[in-house]
Parts: structure tokens; sequence; C-alpha cells
């Protein structure tokens, strides 16, 4: 991994935790998903429209079906996360949810792909995972209450494989651009979840009178996180960039332990050094 990808993944890191407080502490569903992905299309369709003229891009059927199909992965991903968060803790759910993510992501990545990391990134993978896992709190063995947030959890790390496998063909494969992608990608969302939005519009009004700030902010800052991975995803393969993204883990797990109150930062820290060494052992190897 060179020095400017894994740049790319540090600053991303910090956008990606960022939003997703902001996205646990609103708790809107599948309205609020239609109200950030609509202001994020509005936010980015000029620099969407700039690189469709400065580039120029081959946008055919084919391209098109594959934006469709990412932007359909994409709405699963946001319902199952918004619904976890509804469900359990942001220090429980988001490190579930972005651990199971990089081991499948590497796995398939292997298998489908044909990659080749070194062993030493694949250690630093393994030890990126192993403290994500750490960071959740024993949720192998979860008490009753905890269950459904780690169900979702762990669903939603299984789309996060998912949507990371195919935005690499995407970007590297069918050169979409991945400013051009993500602004699909959102439309896409307030396309397809138009009906619900529709149906539930005095639950629409309400959101966006109590909650604009939060839909505005991450409106910005979910897609820009997502251009900032897909950038790096162009040169770099998926089994390198998949784990490296966990540093948002870190990140993430101390503004849910600290501004949402939920505890056991402490207990937290060897697991944090873990996906620290790891991350090293991916940038090295």
């Amino acid at each position: 991994m060179t020095a400017f990808a894994l740049t790319l993944l540090l600053g991303a890191g910090f956008v990606h935790a960022g939003w997703n407080l902001l996205a646990k502490k609103a708790g809107g569903g599948p309205v609020f998903v239609w109200l950030f992905a609509s202001m994020s299309t509005l936010i980015y369709a000029p620099m969407a429209a700039g690189a469709l003229l400065w580039l120029k891009p081959h946008i055919g059927l084919l391209e098109v079906g594959v934006m469709l199909v990412t932007a359909l992965i994409h709405i699963a991903y946001f319902l199952l996360l918004q619904q976890g968060y509804k469900v359990g803790d942001l220090s429980l759910v988001y490190p579930l949810a972005r651990g199971t993510g990089p081991v499948l992501s590497m796995v398939l990545a292997i298998l489908l792909f044909h990659e080749r990391p070194s062993v030493v990134a694949i250690g630093g993978g393994l030890m990126v995972a192993a403290g994500v896992f750490a960071l959740a709190g024993g949720a192998a063995g979860p008490r009753g209450g905890r269950r459904p947030a780690v169900v979702y959890g762990l669903l939603t790390g299984s789309v996060i494989a998912m949507y990371t496998l195919w935005d690499k063909l995407a970007v590297s494969t069918y050169l979409i651009p991945p400013l051009i992608l993500v602004w699909a990608i959102d439309a896409g969302r307030v396309l397809l979840l138009a009906p619900i939005a529709l149906k539930k519009w005095g639950e629409v009004q309400r959101q966006w009178r109590e909650k604009r700030m939060a839909v505005v902010a991450v409106g910005a800052l979910c897609p820009l996180s997502y251009i900032l991975v897909l950038t790096a995803l162009v040169t770099t393969p998926v089994s390198y960039i998949a784990p490296a993204r966990e540093v948002s883990i870190l990140i993430g797990t101390v503004m849910g332990a600290r501004w949402l109150l939920e505890g056991e930062a402490c207990r937290r820290v060897p697991a944090a050094l873990a996906i620290v060494a790891g991350i090293i052992a991916l940038a090295v190897g």
C-alpha cells in the first residue's frame, strides 16, 4: 500500500466515524436515510457534473447497470446500519459491522480476484479483525438484550464486503470515476426509497425540522468518506484496503464511549493497539 492510499484511508476513517456518530444520534431509519441521501445528491451534483465533463468517462448501459446494482447494495447497508443503531450501542454495532466486512472482503478478493497479499499483510488484516471483534465487547456471547444489535452488526458487515468487492470492479474494471459512482449511489437511494418517503411524508417533514443539521452534515460527510476510499481502491488491492479502513473503529469507539457515554473505553485499549499494529503491517506488507 502506498503512502498516498494510506493517507486517503486515514482521512476517510475520521470522516466515516464522524457521520456514523451523527447517524446514531439521529436514529431516523429509512426516512432519515432518504433525507441525507437527497442532501448528498444536491451537494455533490455540481462536482459529479464537473467530473463527467472533465474526465469524459464512458457511461453506457453496462456502466449504468453496475451503478444500479451498487445503489441497491448500499441501500441494504444503510437500512441495516440504521436499524442496528436503533437497537444497540455505536461502540457495539459499529465495530461488528466494520470488522466483519474486511475479513470477508479479503477472503473473497483472494478467491474471486486472485489477489495475493503478502503474509505480513494477511497477518495485519487478521490483527485488525481480531481487534475489531475485541472492541465489540464479547459479542460472540451476547446477553439477550444485545443479541439483535449483534445480528444487525454482522449482517451489515456482510453487506460491506459485498459492496467493497462490487465497487472495486466499478472503479478499476469498468473505470467509473469514484465521484460519479458515489453520486449515482446517492441518487439511486433517493429514487428507490422515494415510495417510502412519499408514504411517510409527515415523518419526512418532522425529521427535517428536528434533525436538519444532522441531515446536512451526514449528507456532506458520508459521500466524502467513500470517495476517499474509492480513490484508494483504483490503484490498491481490495485485500489491503478493506482491513486498513478499520482505523475508523478507533475513532468511532472513542466517540461512542466518550460522547455517548457507552463506557468500557479502558478495556478496549489492547484491541485498539491490535488494530494500529494491523494497519502498520498492511502498510509495510
